[in-house]
């Protein structure tokens, strides 16, 4: 599935996608909204098809999302030690609390309410087994999915929730 990429619908060039008509301030970051924001890389078509998934489920809008190759994304990812061009993992940010890998996974889930939130009980699964499951596929998230020529934008219904 190398090289698979998504055209039309719900794309955008990766230097524009996410940062048209943003502000950004002098720290990389404007006022985040309240609630947890999910930092997720918008190339790859696995990555932004659970973007999507998010969005269309988060029926409470509890989420708001940012790529990594948006100006958002990146300094928040930069604020917790990850370098947005070479990221191992996608973060769930909320307030201060930073969650990341598997936790983060299974924390989206379960915040999307029945019967998404059923997947928390993998957490009885030791995370020294998740991790590596989960770092296996985002290592080779572009090989065996695919990566876009283009990031990945939301449907206009959504556009409010991705800084």
């Amino acid at each position: 599935m190398r090289g698979r990429q998504g055209t039309g619908k719900g794309q955008a060039r990766a230097e524009d996608a996410y940062s048209a008509g943003r502000t950004v301030g002098a720290s990389g970051l404007s006022a985040l909204p309240d609630g947890p924001i999910i930092l997720f890389d918008a190339e790859c078509v696995l990555c932004s098809a659970n973007a999507e998934f998010i969005l269309t489920h988060d029926r409470a809008e509890r989420f708001h999302l940012a790529s990594m190759q948006g100006d958002v994304g990146a300094a928040l990812f930069r604020r917790h030690g990850i370098d947005p061009q070479d990221p191992e993992t996608l973060l769930l940010v909320d307030g201060d609390r930073v969650l990341k890998n598997s936790d983060a996974v299974l924390a989206i889930w379960y915040g999307l309410g029945w019967p998404w939130k059923m997947a928390g009980l993998a957490r009885i699964v030791p995370r020294a087994i998740r991790d590596p499951v989960y770092r296996l596929v985002a290592r080779n998230r572009y090989r065996w999915f695919g990566k876009r020529k283009m990031c990945w934008m939301a449907p206009p219904e959504y556009r409010s929730r991705v800084l």
